[in-house]
């Protein structure tokens, strides 16, 4: 891993003015079944509540996927420990690299836990949930863009960070969120990464998706963001990504770009109220963030615009 590492230290400096256009390249196809497939199997571990055996299995899990298909030299699980509540909590964080002998890269992430809590459900609020979306899509499209890098390798280099402990904090407790990426931001296991860009997916698999441009994501990289959005509009997905500002949302891209400077956009499912407010989707933080609520062609859509942006409009 040591020698992987050094590989991705030269990463060309981060720049918010992005600039894209077609490059006329290939672009593989995604699988939403495959990626479905790996949102069920993360829940079929249960919650997977830092320090509880589902988590334990999830990393063993999400690292064999990962050897698989990046290989054993770019695969790296950053363990660490911290106390929460009086707890002492012992987290992953996984990372894979694709391309490592490309210098020129971009990073893609996810949080991989799920909330020890349910404090939006009436009926069972202390239980934890199976965060089916908030949690398990974002890993499952990742997963499955893994398969598409290793057998297509794409033309920038990409990192991918599946982030532990972005859900243990309590209700507006944010000091207690973004365990993961706040550790990794701290502690860099690569000194000087500078990808061009991140981008982030939170509860990108759930039915009724809509996904405004979050506001956070407008002030880091403007033009990432309208050009993910044209693109999900040129594939007629406007329904999913319409041309609409939304709120500003404290998650794991938040905590990267204010430790890291890395401009980095979050692709989340939210809405804003007609008096201004942020709404999450009903099932968020409750027992009904399961299987049933996800849905492949949204997944799908997510994997379409990611693939198009990642092999075809990024200029070398």
């Amino acid at each position: 891993m040591f020698i992987i590492l050094l590989l991705i230290v030269g990463s060309c400096t981060s720049d918010p003015g992005l600039q894209f256009q077609e490059q006329g390249r290939e672009v593989p196809e995604f699988s939403a079944e495959q990626a479905y497939q790996y949102i069920e199997e993360q829940v079929n571990f249960g919650p997977r509540v830092p320090n509880s055996e589902a988590h334990r299995k999830a990393v063993q899990y999400f690292r064999n996927h990962f050897l698989e298909t990046a290989g054993q030299q770019s695969v790296f699980v950053q363990s660490f420990q911290t106390e929460v509540y009086g707890d002492s909590l012992r987290l992953y964080n996984i990372l894979a690299s694709f391309g490592t002998d490309k210098q020129d890269r971009i990073l893609l992430a996810a949080h991989w836990d799920s909330r020890p809590r349910a404090e939006e459900d009436p009926n069972d609020p202390e239980s934890p949930i199976l965060g089916a979306d908030d949690g398990g899509s974002g890993v499952g499209v990742l997963m499955e863009l893994a398969n598409v890098f290793a057998e297509n390798e794409p033309p920038i280099g990409v990192d991918i960070i599946l982030f532990d402990g972005e859900d243990y904090g309590e209700r507006s407790d944010l000091a207690n969120y973004f365990l993961g990426s706040r550790h990794w931001g701290n502690n860099p296991p690569v000194p000087g990464y500078s990808p061009r860009f991140g981008i982030l997916l939170d509860m990108v698999g759930g039915q009724n998706a809509q996904f405004p441009k979050e506001g956070y994501s407008m002030d880091y990289a403007p033009n990432l963001v309208n050009e993910v959005w044209a693109i999900g509009r040129e594939f007629g997905y406007d329904d999913l990504f319409p041309d609409e500002i939304g709120s500003r949302i404290s998650d794991d891209h938040y905590i990267v770009e204010r430790l890291t400077g890395i401009p980095m956009i979050n692709i989340i499912h939210h809405r804003m109220s007609p008096t201004g407010e942020l709404e999450f989707p009903p099932y968020w933080h409750t027992q009904n963030d399961d299987m049933d609520i996800i849905d492949q062609e949204v997944m799908q859509a997510v994997g379409d615009v990611l693939l198009e942006l990642i092999y075809n409009r990024i200029p070398q």
